[in-house]
This record gives C-alpha cells, structure tokens and sequence, in this order.
C-alpha cells in the first residue's frame, strides 16, 4: 500500500494537488492538520483517493478529529498535528502515545521540518510542511516486507 503523508499546507493546496497527481498510484492520503479546507478540496478533486485527515491548531473551527489510529496495509498509525503532544520540544509524548495505541508508525507535522527516523518497533515521520519555501512532504510504502519513508521535496 501506498501512502502519501501531507500537513501544513496553510491555504496553499497547489503543492498538494500536484503531488497527488505525481503519484497516480498512491493508495490513500494521510493530512496532519493545518490545512482542513484544503483537504476538504483535494477530496473533491481526487474522490476516487482515501483520505484521512486531522485537525491542526490553525483549523479554527474544523470538526476533524485531533487525532486518529488507523489500520492500512498491514500498519497501524497514529496520526496527529502534533501540538497536543507538544512536538515542538521533544517526541517523547508523541511515541509514548503512538506505542500506546499499540501503532508501529507515527504521523505528525506542526513543526514544518520533515523527519523520518526509527525507534525500536516505531517508525516517526513529519512529512515537514507542502507549503513554504521549500515544501516537502512524505511518501511510504506498506508491505508485508516492511515499512519505506520517502521525504519528498516538491
């Protein structure tokens, strides 16, 4: 299975919408927050796409959920913006939360800095920010073989 893993757009979904179309073959399309109407937009360009999506600190007024634990092709992810968890200073609450919901792979944005490491069974990936000066953003491979992070830049 593949995934594409996008967060932080603030209002600018042409990034987005381009990557999407880079990569045809891409299974579902993970948001972590900060950008909920653009994935409102990108749903309605690409509805044959599976998108899940959370809400981010700058999603005023957003009914998506904070934080989501989703089973996709042999993964189990946890999905968040990340402010809750206080990324901004460290990733411990971010892996102690995704171990607890018993995930082996952690999505999470809000810092804008791309990230793919990992840590004893769990892998961490900050897609960075698809908006920006140099915008990035992630591309993983589920299989039965493993897991494979992609940064991509734009």
């Amino acid at each position: 299975m593949k995934l594409l893993v996008f967060s932080d757009s603030h209002g600018m979904s042409l990034y987005m919408r381009e990557a999407i179309q880079r990569h045809t073959d891409a299974d579902a399309v993970l948001f972590c927050g900060d950008g909920a109407d653009d994935v409102a937009l990108m749903r309605a360009l690409f509805p044959e796409k599976a998108f899940y999506s959370v809400r981010g600190n700058c999603d005023l007024g957003s009914d998506l959920p904070l934080e989501q634990t989703l089973d996709l092709g042999g993964a189990r992810i946890f999905l968040a913006h990340g402010h809750t968890l206080h990324v901004k200073f460290g990733l411990w609450q971010a892996k102690y939360t995704a171990r607890e919901k018993k995930a082996n792979l952690l999505l999470f944005g809000h810092t804008h800095e791309a990230l793919s490491e990992y840590d004893d069974g769990l892998y961490i990936v900050n897609p960075g920010s698809i908006s920006g000066y140099t915008p990035t953003y992630a591309v993983i491979d589920v299989s039965e073989k493993g897991i494979l992070v992609k940064i991509m830049q734009k």
